[in-house]
């Protein structure tokens, strides 16, 4: 059985990382087996969460592990779609996890009303003097890589405008459909709703968190993409 390593689950959610929950959903969604267990990042192929355990492999980075198990496991998620809308998914999975998730990070990591909840949550376990030196040191880190990335060379309001933008153009585009590709739930939907619930649920100061709850497709969808997947997660809580 497949093992996948993420981080501690909180307020709810499967994950607090998307790309962690973007990969348990596509799990979920694909009804392959498999196990959770917190991840060692000492282990972790690429040095990052989440990765998998497929025997005596690991493997990480979603989009590779999603390869991998696609290659190895039965999965009919995208088997109806055609060319043209295997490209328009694809590019709607690059706006969430290539775009949409520097802002996240900098929503959550840098801006000073929500970086003490976060550092809370993450590394609030850790003794005493590592308490006190490693969270400036990531915090620079996570400022450097959106940096690096371009949005965080902007100014907060600007990052904010261009990520409503983008879920602007994801309300539209999933306007009254059940799913974003249409009436089946597609690897589209395993990355979309875990963006989109990591924004609406998790209890931060946040613009775009605001955005999704006036947005009432937005909301029934991920309402609908947790009944379907995680109720009896849910029930559990």
């Amino acid at each position: 059985m497949i093992t996948l390593y993420q981080p501690q689950a909180h307020f709810g959610l499967p994950n607090l990382s998307p790309f962690c929950m973007k990969l348990e959903n596509w799990l979920r969604m694909s009804q392959i087996p498999f196990e959770t267990k917190l991840a060692n990042i000492r282990k972790a192929p690429n040095g990052k969460v989440p990765y998998i355990k497929d025997g005596q492999d690991y493997l990480g980075d979603t989009s590779l592990i999603i390869e991998y198990l696609r290659q190895k496991y039965p999965s009919n998620l995208d088997q109806h779609l055609n060319a043209s809308e295997q490209a328009i998914s694809l590019a709607m999975q690059r706006l969430f996890g290539n775009h949409l998730n520097f802002a996240m990070i900098h929503n959550r990591w840098i801006e000073a009303e929500n970086w003490p909840k976060m550092r809370a949550l993450f590394l609030g376990d850790l003794p005493p003097v590592l308490k006190q030196a490693l969270p400036p040191l990531i915090q620079k880190k996570v400022l450097r890589d959106i940096k690096g990335h371009g949005l965080g060379k902007h100014p907060a309001e600007t990052i904010y405008k261009m990520a409503l933008a983008d879920l602007k153009a994801v309300r539209d585009f999933l306007a009254d459909k059940p799913y974003f590709m249409g009436e089946q739930p597609t690897s589209l939907d395993a990355i979309a709703y875990a963006f989109l619930a990591n924004i609406l649920w998790v209890p931060l100061t946040n613009p775009l968190q605001d955005f999704i709850q006036d947005s009432l497709n937005l909301v029934a969808y991920c309402e609908r993409m947790r009944e379907r997947y995680y109720a009896k997660t849910v029930e559990a809580l």
